[in-house]
C-alpha cells in the first residue's frame, strides 16, 4: 500500500542526548574571579554530596538548549489548529510594548501619582472592552478564564443576596466549558446539567422546564464548545430573567464575535473574556493569563476592588465600594497581558470585526473541505471552530488518537481531541483568522490523505508518528509513572 506524503511537511528527525549523557568529567562552563580572601576549610556539618549535575562546557549547554528550542512547535513554526484554545498568531509589536522599561520595571507598590501611565492604559482598556462587548462596566482583575468564571459566580451570589433570598442552583449546558461547573460549585451552587438539542444548541423548552425561582441563573458558553452560536439565547435570557435569574456568558470563544455581537442586547448580564486567547497574548504553557469580567449597570456595585477611577484627568485605585465582592488577586492582575491586549485593540481598531469574520470564514472553509472525509455530527454553519469525529474511521479500527498522531508526521500540530464530550471521538479544529488559504489547503490535504490511509492501510496510522524523534508514547504509563529527570 502507498504511504502518502505532503511535500515539505515531514516530521522532526533530530536527535539530542541528555546533558548527563553529554557531560565529561573535568569540563567547566564558567569561571570565577580570583579569590581575594584566604581559603578556609568548610565545617563538616555544612558539607553535602551536592546535586548530581554533569560537567559541561559552555558550548555543550548553549548548543543543547538551542537544539531543543528548535523542537518547539508553535504558531511561529506552523499551523496550530487547537480547538477551543485560539492558538492565534500574536503580532510581535505587542510584546515590544509590554516589555518597555516604563511598564516592565514599574513596581505594583508605586503610588498612583507615579503610575498614571499604566493606570490610564488600564482604564482605557476597560473602556475598549466595554465598547466591544456592549457591557458597560469591566474589571481587569481576574487572572484567567476560570478565575473570571469564579468572579462571575461571586457576583451572582452577591446579587441574589442583595435581593433578600439566596438561590441554590445554576444551570449549565452540556456544551459549556468544563470549568463552568467547578466555578459555580466553588460559590456554593448546585449545578444542573442542560442537554442540548439535536441541533447542538440549547433548546428553549429545556431551559424553561428547569428554570425556577430557586435557580440563580445559567452559564452559557457562546459560541458553544461545538463551535455553534447559541441562536436561542435571547428567548432563553427572557425565560431566565422572568424568573429573577441572571445570564453568565463564558466568552472564551469571543474570537468569533468581536464587533459582531452586542452581548447586552442578547441578554447577557455577566461575561468573561480571555485576553490571553482573543486579544493577543500568547496562550499555552500555563500562562500568565487575564480574564476580565464585563457586567451590566445593575451588577456594577458587586465588581471586585480595587477599581480604577478617573477624576479630572487623574487616575487612582479605590476600595470605596461597599457592595463589592472584594479583592480577587494580588495587586491588580497580570498587567503585562493587559498591555498586549491594549496594543492589539489599538493597532487593529475597526478591523477587530474583520478578525472574527476571517476566523469564522476559515473554520467554515475547513468544515466544507473535510466533511466528506470525516464525520461531521452537526452539519451547520459553524463559528471559529468545527468538530468532526472518527465515526467513519472506526470501521478499520482507526481512532481519533491515531489520526492526531499521524498529523505529526505531516508537520501539523494536532487539533483538540476527545472534546467536547458530547461528541464521541471528537476532533475540534480551530484554524484562527491568520492562516492563509495555502496553509489551510495544506492542512486539508494532509487530513484527506490520512482519511485515505485509514481506509487503505490503517496500520500506518496505528504506528504513527514515525517521522518524529519520539514515536508513539505509552500515554497511560507516562501519566502514571512520569520520569522527569535524567
Amino acid at each position: 500500500m502507498t504511504e502518502y506524503t505532503v511535500p515539505g511537511t515531514s516530521g522532526l528527525t533530530m536527535n539530542e542526548p541528555l546533558l548527563w549523557e553529554r557531560g565529561r568529567e573535568g569540563r567547566c562552563g564558567f569561571s570565577l574571579p580570583r579569590r581575594d580572601v584566604p581559603e578556609t576549610e568548610l565545617p563538616a556539618e555544612l558539607e553535602t554530596p551536592g546535586p548530581d549535575l554533569p560537567d559541561l562546557s559552555e558550548l555543550d549547554v548553549v548548543r543543547h538548549y538551542t537544539r531543543l528550542s528548535h523542537w518547539n512547535f508553535g504558531v511561529d513554526t506552523g499551523s496550530y489548529p487547537l480547538g477551543s484554545c485560539t492558538m492565534k498568531y500574536n503580532p510581535k509589536t505587542n510584546e515590544v510594548q509590554a516589555s518597555r522599561p516604563g511598564f516592565a520595571q514599574a513596581h505594583p507598590l508605586l503610588p498612583a501619582s507615579m503610575s498614571q501611565g499604566i493606570l490610564q492604559l488600564m482604564h482605557d482598556l476597560q473602556t475598549h472592552l466595554a465598547e466591544i462587548t456592549g457591557l458597560p462596566h469591566v474589571t481587569l482583575q481576574p487572572a484567567a478564564g476560570a478565575h473570571g468564571e469564579y468572579t462571575g459566580m461571586r457576583i451572582f451570589y452577591a446579587y441574589h443576596q442583595a435581593q433578600g433570598r439566596q438561590r441554590r442552583k445554576v444551570l449549565i449546558p452540556d456544551t459549556a466549558h468544563g470549568t463552568n461547573p467547578a466555578s459555580a460549585s466553588m460559590c456554593g451552587y448546585q449545578t444542573i446539567p442542560v442537554k442540548s438539542s439535536e441541533k447542538g444548541v440549547l433548546s428553549v423548552q429545556a431551559v424553561k422546564e428547569l428554570m425556577d425561582e430557586d435557580t440563580a441563573g445559567i452559564m452559557v458558553t457562546n459560541p458553544n464548545t461545538l463551535g455553534l452560536f447559541e441562536q436561542n439565547i435571547r428567548e432563553i435570557a427572557e425565560i431566565v430573567h422572568d424568573k429573577g435569574g441572571l445570564i453568565y456568558c463564558d466568552g472564551a470563544n469571543f474570537n468569533a464575535l468581536m464587533g459582531i455581537v452586542d452581548m447586552a442586547q442578547i441578554g447577557v448580564d455577566v461575561l468573561h473574556l480571555n485576553l490571553h486567547k482573543t486579544f493577543a497574548a500568547p496562550h499555552g504553557g500555563g500562562g500568565p493569563g487575564s480574564g476580565p469580567v464585563c457586567v451590566t449597570s445593575e451588577l456594577e456595585p458587586y465588581l471586585p476592588v480595587p477599581r480604577i477611577i478617573a477624576d479630572n484627568g487623574k487616575y487612582a485605585l479605590s476600595d470605596d465600594f461597599p457592595d463589592s465582592i472584594g479583592r480577587l488577586h494580588t495587586f491588580y492582575g497580570n498587567v503585562g497581558v493587559m498591555i498586549k491586549a491594549a496594543s492589539y485593540i489599538l493597532s487593529l481598531g475597526p478591523d477587530l470585526k474583520k478578525v472574527s469574520q476571517l476566523a469564522v470564514l476559515n473554520a467554515n472553509y475547513i468544515k466544507e473541505q473535510l466533511k466528506d472525509s470525516f464525520y461531521l455530527p452537526y452539519d451547520r454553519q459553524c463559528m471559529h471552530e468545527c468538530v468532526f469525529s472518527d465515526a467513519w474511521q472506526e470501521k478499520t479500527k482507526v481512532s481519533t488518537l491515531d489520526i492526531a498522531k499521524r498529523l505529526l508526521d505531516f508537520g501539523f500540530h494536532p487539533p483538540t481531541i476527545y472534546f467536547p464530550l458530547v461528541v464521541s471521538g471528537a476532533m475540534m479544529v480551530e484554524p484562527t483568522e491568520t492562516e492563509s488559504k495555502e496553509d489551510l489547503d495544506r492542512f486539508v490535504q494532509a487530513m484527506q490523505i490520512i482519511a485515505r490511509e485509514a481506509r487503505e492501510n490503517p496500520d500506518i496510522l496505528h504506528q504513527a508518528p514515525t517521522k518524529t524523534k519520539v514515536g508513539r508514547m505509552n500515554e497511560t504509563m507516562a501519566a502514571r509513572n512520569p520520569c522527569l529527570t535524567g
